[in-house]
């Protein structure tokens, strides 16, 4: 018999899903469901917590020439 969820749907690119799966595999409590490889249902009260932590992770990724100026 079919249950019903209530969640968020994300829809992103594989690249930021499975960043976004690195994150739940720490407590196993944000997703939901995995619906395919661009779509994930999310606990809607972790919504928030998933951006904050995908801005922190993409943020050390990003090249900044300033940053190497200031150094020499």
């Amino acid at each position: 018999m079919p249950r019903a969820r209530r969640g968020a749907l994300i829809q992103c690119d594989p690249s930021i899903k499975a960043l976004i799966i690195q994150i739940d595999s720490d407590k196993n409590d944000i997703i939901l469901e995995e619906l395919d490889d661009t779509h994930l249902l999310v606990d809607p009260a972790k919504v928030e917590f998933v951006k904050r932590e995908l801005n922190r992770l993409l943020s050390k990724n990003i090249y900044n020439p300033m940053d190497e100026e200031e150094n020499q």
